[in-house]
């Protein structure tokens, strides 16, 4: 081993922590939980101590050229600053300064779905596209802009926030406190709504028994019914669909990308969901727009955010010419 970079994914129940060499592979990754207690104050020496640990394990103590982080929320990349992370505690928190003053080397930081569709470019679905679209589809809906060949962060960090784009003015009402976001719609936490109204409407229809039979119900189970043919579960991912194509064509005809790479847990339910997204995405696009652009599954599932930190890495090095 040697030059090796240090990527860390930071969730709000586990930190994900990679030994990364400059071809993008991942020689060495482990885990930690994620302690919120104290508004998240002993993240990072967490994070460092474990770190430590493994450097010392693996004898590279002097092969480590720099640290990427990725974390959820509202980031400055050029102040150091994750300004707001509601999953973690933080408010106003230099995570640079603090991770910095501990390992003394060079750390860079992003929001984890910027680095998602970094490591996408990088070594997944995107090959190395100048301009990318990336939008992940979990609890809720976020996504990074790759714009001529760089992250789009925007004034202060928040372009490329995909689930904020309105889609739906009079329906569901977003965790932002607004009415309509695509976030409402199109993430698991959406999908779920969108059925348990449908149940309240038929309490004796099949979502409703799928759901009378655990006392829950999740996005996943939506996506089971529609496959085996019931109807309403049909309506819904259809509507998901629908809502997340016309964002994507909006999207589209401002950044006019060659890929478009849809990943998080939703995007598990594969290729069908995959179809139906293309086909609502060409329906609403201007076809100039949509004839060169691929929509694409994303490869790299939990290792993303790793590997975009590594990349940060890598390119601050590429460009100071080391």
């Amino acid at each position: 081993m040697n030059e090796l970079m240090i990527g860390i994914d930071i969730g709000g129940t586990t930190v994900k922590i990679g030994l990364i060499n400059h071809d993008g592979e991942i020689l060495v990754k482990w885990e930690i939980p994620t302690n919120k207690d104290n508004a998240g104050q002993a993240v990072i020496n967490d994070i460092w101590t474990s770190i430590t640990e493994m450097i010392a394990k693996h004898k590279i103590e002097n092969e480590i050229i720099g640290i990427g982080v990725g974390a959820p929320g509202f980031i400055n990349p050029e102040t150091g600053i994750v300004e707001e992370a509601v999953n973690i505690g933080w408010k106003n928190f230099n995570l640079t300064e603090e991770l910095h003053r501990l390992c003394n080397l060079p750390v860079f930081i992003e929001n984890d779905a910027n680095l998602a569709a970094l490591a996408e470019n990088w070594k997944g679905s995107g090959n190395s596209a100048e301009n990318l679209i990336f939008i992940t589809l979990g609890t809720g809906v976020g996504g990074g802009i790759i714009a001529n060949g760089e992250i789009l962060n925007g004034t202060n960090g928040t372009a490329g926030e995909i689930g904020h784009i309105l889609v739906a003015p009079n329906e569901y009402r977003c965790n932002c406190g607004r009415v309509g976001c695509l976030e409402a719609i199109a993430s698991a936490t959406g999908i779920v709504h969108m059925a348990m109204d449908h149940i309240n409407k038929a309490p004796h229809g099949v979502l409703a028994a799928c759901y009378n039979q655990r006392g829950m119900l999740e996005a996943k189970d939506v996506f089971d019914c529609a496959m085996a043919g019931d109807e309403a579960s049909q309506r819904i991912i259809n509507r998901m669909a629908e809502a997340l194509g016309m964002a994507m064509a909006n999207l589209a005809v401002t950044i006019n990308p060659s890929h478009i790479i849809i990943g998080g847990g939703v995007s598990k339910a594969g290729e069908p969901l995959l179809a139906k997204i293309t086909a609502a995405f060409k329906k609403y696009a201007l076809p100039r727009v949509s004839d060169c652009c691929e929509v694409k599954l994303a490869q790299l599932d939990n290792d993303a955010g790793m590997i975009g930190a590594a990349y940060l890495v890598k390119s601050w090095f590429e460009k100071q010419g080391i």
